[in-house]
């Protein structure tokens, strides 16, 4: 990963990087042993928690491979979740097609939420004239506060999360950052901004603590506690809900493809594929010479980004050329603007104290 822009990359005297560390300590104080009888206590606390209620849990639903076999484990285990998609203007068709198919072959109900586009069209073109690598927060932030806000809203106590260790366990802040910083994301829209965030779904720490710790609303990463393997997972979707994969991990939406296959990569000299390549070597489903030929590919098909970029200009409702000057824009980061990183750090750094003593679900 030496490639990569992440400053914050080091190695042991194993020669050992601290994302292989962190994923061994990740996974020796999150993975259970007995896996099989954790998860079975786990269902029975979400099937009791629902009882009397429509759902038991909700699933956010993308379309993509991991929330898409979540779903599909929830109804194997027997609960009743309520599929929530948030639509932000980007779904391919594919994606469309996916969920559609899926849900109704599973039975599963779903409540999809659309943002005013305007409204999300403003906050994304402010992230890009930020010029920091963060451009898909929005995105990430606002499914997060759909699900804990539709949980609090039908009085659902879980929250089923398609995060997992398998093949998302690298975190690089400087490749990513905000998920739950929502001052961040506004001081961002107040420089760069110029509509109203009127029904663009957000939460603050303090709305997050009530959630979490008052309603007593959690979030549980269901996958880890089976042997998740994406192989596995996309060929029994494929095989058994009519399922179709697409071609790289996220890509499900549009300008997750264009972001992270062609800005990130021109603009921040991040690619992303490393630290997604990385979990799956450090979860044994690929070899390092797999993925080593898998890097090697381009990132982008390059016969199609100047009609892509066309397109995004045209979603924005700018000029291809003013799209092409903003891309060129000298990188800056999250620490040039308002935020709560200290705080984020804390609130992580207590959730796993807590989940160290069996007082929060892991």
């Amino acid at each position: 990963m030496n490639s990569i822009a992440d400053k914050n990359l080091f190695l042991n005297e194993n020669s050992e990087c601290n994302h292989c560390q962190r994923y061994d300590s990740l996974v020796e104080s999150r993975i259970f042993s007995d896996q099989g009888k954790s998860l079975s206590k786990l269902v029975e606390k979400i099937k009791n928690a629902g009882k009397n209620k429509d759902f038991d849990c909700i699933v956010g639903v993308s379309g993509g491979v991991d929330s898409t076999y979540l779903a599909y484990i929830a109804k194997k285990l027997g609960l009743r979740p309520l599929a929530v998609h948030f639509d932000n203007g980007w779904n391919s068709e594919l994606a469309i097609k996916n969920i559609e198919k899926v849900l109704k072959k599973l039975k599963i109900e779903l409540y999809t939420y659309v943002v005013e586009w305007e409204e999300f069209r403003d906050l994304q073109l402010s992230f890009l004239e930020a010029a920091v690598p963060d451009g898909e927060i929005p995105t990430d932030h606002a499914i997060s506060a759909l699900l804990w806000k539709t949980a609090s809203k039908f009085k659902i106590k879980y929250i089923l999360s398609g995060l997992n260790f398998a093949t998302e366990a690298v975190s690089v802040p400087d490749w990513s950052y905000g998920h739950s910083d929502w001052k961040y994301i506004k001081s961002v829209h107040k420089k760069f901004g110029i509509k109203k965030l009127k029904t663009f779904p957000h939460f603050n720490f303090f709305e997050l603590f009530y959630i979490n710790f008052i309603k007593d609303v959690r979030s549980v990463s269901i996958l880890n506690y089976l042997d998740y393997n994406k192989k596995t997972a996309m060929d029994l979707l494929t095989n058994e809900l009519d399922w179709t994969q697409y071609e790289g991990k996220h890509y499900e939406s549009f300008y997750t493809k264009f972001y992270q296959g062609y800005v990130l990569p021109t603009q921040f000299n991040i690619d992303k594929r490393y630290g997604h390549l990385s979990d799956l070597i450090n979860s044994k489903q690929i070899s390092r010479d797999q993925a080593i030929d898998e890097i090697q590919k381009p990132s982008y098909d390059h016969n199609s980004i100047e009609a892509d970029k066309e397109y995004v200009a045209k979603k924005f409702n700018i000029s291809k050329e003013k799209l092409e000057k903003i891309l060129s824009l000298k990188p800056s980061s999250f620490r040039d603007y308002p935020n709560s990183y200290d705080l984020v750090q804390f609130a992580r750094n207590s959730v796993n104290f807590l989940r160290k003593y069996n007082l929060y679900p892991k």
